[in-house]
């Protein structure tokens, strides 16, 4: 199997830019309206804020024109217009900000919906995806497109959509008033927009692939932090705790490299527009005096100018910021977009449910193997009757728990066929297959909630009394009043502040509470001690009466009764029996149940 702590290769450029903004832009659109009303304020607060100068610039020629009459003893300050002019002003100012205010609340509820939509989209994805799927990714790296990613894009995308148009629409209006204005001082400005486009382009260029490399690896860093974690006790019991800091290091070492080299090269972007900005301030004030010299333009123009020429330079720095924000848009969404275009498992076109469902199985000449040229399971065929218990032994990586899987139809055969009451698992229902089945596995699973909540798990609508006689069932009431709150008690994340014997017996009660037609149990008893296994093995024995039960055990004595037993080597079967017939063979079985003796000796 692939290793799950991998990344791409070192500095991959997305492989669809473009694809990907235009589906995230399809994500977007389902929230018309209040884009366009966004963009709608958005415009406005631009239009608002560009006139402004404008005025401004007439406010100043005038009281420019009203000192030199004044001096010359022609005319006075018309400080009535002046002060009338500036209100409007103010009040252009005010809508302005007001404007901004109302499209920043739309677009932080658009982004907010889609980011929501999409950790919907995500979490209902892990449901379906294939078990081989997480072979090859770590659960940190998932988490990671959850979270992180999803919040990269949620941020990038409310910036950036609503800075896009307001810097391009601020971008040609004040072109449009400069023009007004000066066509000289515009074409000096205008001298400045090469340099600037240059500037982006070859910043985007260098810095996108370590965008995309700083997500992938934060990903890695983030499974290594969940994986160490979970495993602290084994680290620390074998003194593994300084290699596990370095593995972290190493991939902490490249997430620093990739994020320190995105973040200079997209950093090097402002100073350089500032210094562009700054040649362009330049040479407006050398050509601006010289026509206010001519006379071919006022003061109050120059100063206007000015200040369009700052506000022309600064949505173009604006959108050089903007480029930064969707260079590391686009590396969360398209990880986002990678992991929901995952292949997912496959559905029938007519799911079928059976009338009758009485937990009939039949394996008929299955061929599997997790990997194409690794098979594990050759030719196996095997049929068990409502009510039969069918055990499955054999030696470490015959393919019993394989078996399992593939009647679960966590994967599906490769050859041959696997049917449940008549019926190929294929064309089931996948999720009325399953409620067929109850599970009790060697590998514990609770979640952080009471005890009563995790046995319930089985049966949601199960009452307090049921959940209680199923406790009693599995022989775990008694332990369970030993704790403070008794069935309230809280299970902490991963069921830690319980023996691994209790948690076991816990999952043994959801099987019993679940009470389905089939069972399947997995070295049910093997984290349990001997007085406490035969106190289960009895209530397993009531619980499997009128069963299908399919039983996987590498203690042999506790599948004495089944009514056939398996004997799987190598993925076939070489032995099939009653434990009487199979020890009276003196075959493998017998040589695989004398063995225990032999080592408890």
């Amino acid at each position: 199997m692939p290793p799950v702590r991998g990344g791409r290769g070192r500095g991959e450029k997305p492989k669809d830019f473009k694809g990907t903004m235009l589906r995230l832009l399809g994500y977007v659109g389902r929230h018309k309206l209040a884009v366009l009303l966004a963009l709608a304020f958005a415009v406005c607060s631009v239009v608002f804020n560009i006139v402004g100068p404008k005025v401004l610039g007439s406010v100043t020629t005038k009281l420019f024109e009203g000192l030199v009459a004044t001096v010359q003893g022609t005319g006075t300050v018309d400080f009535a217009w002046i002060g009338s002019t500036l209100l409007a002003l103010l009040g252009l100012y005010l809508a302005s900000s007001a404007a901004s205010l109302v499209q920043g609340w739309l677009m932080t509820g658009v982004t907010q919906k889609v980011c929501y939509r999409l950790r919907t989209e995500i979490a209902e994805k892990i449901a379906v995806v294939p078990m081989g799927y997480f072979n090859g990714h770590s659960k940190g790296d998932v988490l990671s497109r959850i979270t992180n990613d999803v919040d990269t894009l949620g941020q990038s995308l409310n910036q950036s959509i609503t800075q896009l148009i307001t810097s391009l629409t601020q971008v040609v209006g004040v072109l449009a008033m400069m023009l007004s204005i000066s066509l000289p001082l515009t074409g000096v400005t205008v001298l400045t927009l090469p340099a600037s486009i240059l500037i982006v382009g070859v910043v985007v260029h260098f810095s996108q692939r370590y965008f995309r490399e700083q997500q992938q690896v934060l990903g890695t860093v983030n499974g290594i932090v969940e994986e160490d974690f979970a495993g602290q006790g084994v680290i620390q019991v074998f003194d593994r705790a300084e290699r596990s800091v370095e593995d972290f290091e190493r991939e902490n070492d490249r997430l620093f490299e990739s994020a320190w080299k995105s973040q200079f090269l997209s950093g090097l972007m402002m100073p350089l527009m500032s210094l562009v900005g700054n040649m362009g301030y330049v040479g407006v004030v050398v050509v601006g005096a010289s026509l206010c010299l001519s006379g071919q333009a006022g003061p109050g123009d120059i100063q206007s100018f000015i200040q369009y020429v700052r506000n022309f330079t600064q949505p173009i720095q604006q959108l050089a910021n903007v480029s930064n924000t969707m260079q590391s848009m686009a590396a969360a969404t398209e990880r986002v977009f990678e992991f929901l275009a995952a292949p997912e498992e496959e559905r029938p076109a007519h799911p079928q449910v059976p009338e009758r469902r009485d937990g009939r199985v039949a394996f008929d000449h299955v061929r599997f193997g997790y990997e194409p040229g690794q098979t594990i399971i050759h030719d196996f065929s095997c049929t068990a009757e409502p009510g039969q218990t069918v055990a499955i032994v054999g030696p470490t990586g015959a393919g019993k728990t394989t078996l399992i899987k593939l009647l679960q139809r966590f994967w599906d055969v490769d050859a041959g066929a696997l049917y449940v009451d008549g019926t190929d698992v294929r064309e089931w229902d996948r999720a009325a297959l399953r409620e067929q089945f109850a599970m009790v596995l060697q590998d514990t699973w609770l979640f952080n909630g009471t005890i009563r909540e995790n046995i319930r798990y089985g049966r949601p609508d199960a009452t307090d009394e049921e959940v209680e006689a199923a406790a009693r069932a599995a022989r775990c009431d008694h332990f369970i009043h030993t704790l403070a709150g008794g069935y309230d008690f809280v299970v902490n994340e991963e069921g830690t502040n319980l023996s691994q014997g209790q948690r076991q017996l816990l999952t043994i009660a959801r099987a019993v509470l679940a009470d389905r037609p089939a069972l399947i149990l997995d070295e049910a008893t093997s984290n349990v001690d001997t007085r406490t296994e035969e106190l289960i093995q009895r209530a397993m024995d009531e619980l499997m009466r009128g069963r299908t039960c399919f039983v996987i055990a590498h203690r042999l004595s506790t599948i004495r009764n089944a009514d056939v037993i398996l004997v799987l080597r190598d993925g076939d079967i070489v032995e099939k029996g009653t434990h009487e017939d199979l020890l009276a063979k003196g075959g493998f079985y017998a040589e695989l149940y004398n063995s225990q003796f032999d080592h408890a000796a």
